[in-house]
């Protein structure tokens, strides 16, 4: 989608694993979108999130800890880093269940 409010009405609206979510977006940014996400009410809060951005500060990957998010991948990413990612967190919603 093309920015934060679009995300968070794409995952209210849809059926969906994961959400690959930028962190600098227009209108919304990701912290903001995750955060609304977890408000959303039932299985809708609790889809796995994984924050990306080119920001690999320790800080960084904390704040989007704390907003919400399941697991950060630094960009650019390479598809090994996502997909152990997208693995990690579908095995730990799994576990969950």
């Amino acid at each position: 989608v093309l920015n934060g409010k679009l995300a968070v009405e794409a995952v209210r609206k849809g059926a969906y694993d994961v959400v690959l979510m930028d962190i600098q977006m227009p209108e919304m940014n990701g912290y903001d979108a995750a955060k609304a996400i977890r408000a959303l009410s039932g299985d809708k809060s609790r889809i796995a999130i994984i924050a990306m951005s080119a920001n690999v500060m320790k800080a960084e990957i904390d704040r989007c800890h704390e907003a919400g998010m399941n697991a950060f991948v630094p960009k650019p990413y390479k598809k090994e880093q996502l997909l152990e990612a997208i693995g990690k967190v579908m095995a730990e919603r799994i576990a969950k269940a």
